[in-house]
């Protein structure tokens, strides 16, 4: 008489094809999540902030550019939730509207410095003989505190979101242009970068194929740190008087706006001040989690 196979055993084969099959992308990106907490919390957060921003019209109470001299330098109630200005203008529809600046802002210049140090770094760190001449104007540029140069940018142009942005961007590409060339030196040392020049590939077609896909990893990481130095850099170009024009919604503007009445009424500082810590804290964390995740000395395996 045979013996019948076992439910168990007709099974496990099943079993064990279920246990072995890839996870979707979805399960995988929660379980990325999971493994890296500073990439959810820096992530979630950002987003919130966005959506802040971009429904800034859905979400603010009243106009934020408004003047009503009745209702100056008010405390917060339950008809303006975070008070009101020296000139009665509510400032929880000013904090909200100012999300929009310091986002954009951080952003652009993130994306604006990344492109054109990458392809400062690319070209320095792959053609020899243009190296030495780049890299000490890199070098001088990066003699300044960036603080310093955008300040110096902005004093000869206007005051406007755009000024801004083209004067904290030049004052960010000098890291992004070094950090690219200390990666292609050492790429281009790599055997499988010998190689293809020793079969004769063209410069283009090297630094596009062997060279560029492995400046994504730093290149991610650096970006973040540049789009929370640039807020930064913006909230101190404003509060002093050297950034967006003072009537433009920003937190930098609203704290420079509440510095006199600081003492009296800390509200005017302190809700923009929080605003502006929690995105910068979201950037960070975004930033950290990333590292973590693309250095392979620190990665852990999904």
């Amino acid at each position: 008489m045979t013996a019948q196979p076992s439910v168990a055993a007709s099974a496990a084969p099943g079993a064990e094809q279920a246990a072995s099959a890839p996870l979707g992308s979805a399960a995988r990106f929660r379980r990325y999540l999971r493994r890296h907490p500073s990439v959810a919390i820096g992530g979630g957060l950002l987003v919130v902030m966005a959506l802040i921003g971009i429904f800034a019209p859905l979400l603010g109470t009243v106009d934020p550019t408004a003047i009503a001299p009745s209702r100056r330098t008010r405390v917060p109630s339950e008809l303006y939730w975070f008070g009101t200005d020296m000139l009665g203008r509510d400032i929880y529809s000013r904090v909200i509207y100012g999300a929009r600046v310091s986002l954009l802002v951080g952003f652009s210049v993130a994306i604006l410095s990344s492109v054109v140090g990458l392809a400062i770094g690319l070209f320095a760190g792959f053609i020899r003989w243009a190296d030495g001449v780049i890299m000490r104007i890199i070098d001088g540029m990066m003699s300044i505190p960036p603080i310093l140069l955008a300040i110096a940018l902005m004093a000869l142009t206007r005051g406007s979101i755009e000024n801004v942005i083209i004067a904290i961007t030049i004052a960010e590409i000098p890291r992004v242009a070094r950090l690219v060339r200390g990666v292609v030196l050492s790429l281009r040392e790599q055997p499988y970068v010998e190689a293809a020049v020793a079969n004769g590939a063209r410069v283009p077609r090297i630094i596009w194929r062997h060279i560029l896909p492995n400046t994504f990893a730093p290149m991610s990481v650096q970006a973040t740190y540049i789009c929370a130095s640039a807020m930064i850099v913006e909230a101190i170009l404003s509060f002093i008087g050297a950034g967006v024009p003072p009537a433009t919604p920003s937190w930098g503007n609203i704290m420079a706006e509440g510095r006199a009445l600081w003492q009296v009424r800390p509200h005017i500082i302190l809700f923009p001040a929080v605003f502006l810590s929690l995105t910068v804290l979201a950037v960070n964390l975004l930033g950290d989690g990333l590292r973590d995740s693309l250095d392979p000395r620190l990665a852990k395996s999904l």
